[in-house]
């Protein structure tokens, strides 16, 4: 956020920080966090740059096209092993994960 618009609104009476601190998570819950969404997203830039369909990623994994939206999207309810599975079933190997967990602010994709 730009520093006058943050400005702004804490002028205004806002409160302005990000999703760790409204969520008070601890450090080691955000950096799960952080991985977590890493690893989504390197599962969503592989399966587009196969060109693949979520379905057929899905049919791949034994899994569903809806279980694969979520995935993508770092739900809740999917697990890192889950994200893992699909990763190595679009090719990547483990240097690939070991560079998506090691970058900072899960950034990278494998």
């Amino acid at each position: 956020m730009k520093k006058d618009k943050r400005g702004r609104l804490e002028g205004a009476g806002w409160k302005v920080g990000d999703a760790v601190e409204f969520l008070e998570l601890t450090k080691e819950e955000a950096a799960f966090v952080e991985l977590k969404v890493g690893l989504a997203t390197s599962l969503k830039k592989r399966r587009q740059a196969k060109k693949w369909t979520q379905t057929q990623l899905a049919t791949a994994i034994g899994s569903s096209q809806p279980r694969v939206a979520k995935m993508e999207a770092a739900d809740a309810s999917v697990s890192v092993d889950l994200l893992i599975k699909a990763l190595l079933t679009m090719g990547a190997t483990r240097r690939d994960l070991a560079r998506v967990i090691g970058a900072p602010k899960a950034r990278s994709a494998a």
